[in-house]
């Protein structure tokens, strides 16, 4: 069962950096506690999304592959 998104981020047909720039964006304007399903194309979602996960302290809480789309989901914590 996919996780419930406060949030769509659909960077479709956007390459490295854009699908991250427009998770961080999103991220700020959302705060903590919310979730984002970012959609991406770009198969680079796969590696530079954990890492932005990991860096930022925000929870990955999973990418499906749905046909050639990423279906990531994001929930943001509270910054410490």
């Amino acid at each position: 069962m996919r996780p419930h998104a406060d949030r769509v981020v659909d960077t479709s047909g956007t390459f490295c950096p854009v699908p991250i720039i427009e998770t961080a964006k999103a991220a700020r304007e959302e705060g903590p506690g919310k979730t984002l399903l970012v959609i991406a194309t770009d198969p680079g979602i796969e590696s530079d999304l954990p890492v932005w996960c990991e860096g930022t302290r925000n929870e990955l809480l999973g990418i499906e592959r749905e046909g050639d789309r990423y279906l990531c989901f994001v929930r943001l914590v509270e910054k410490r």
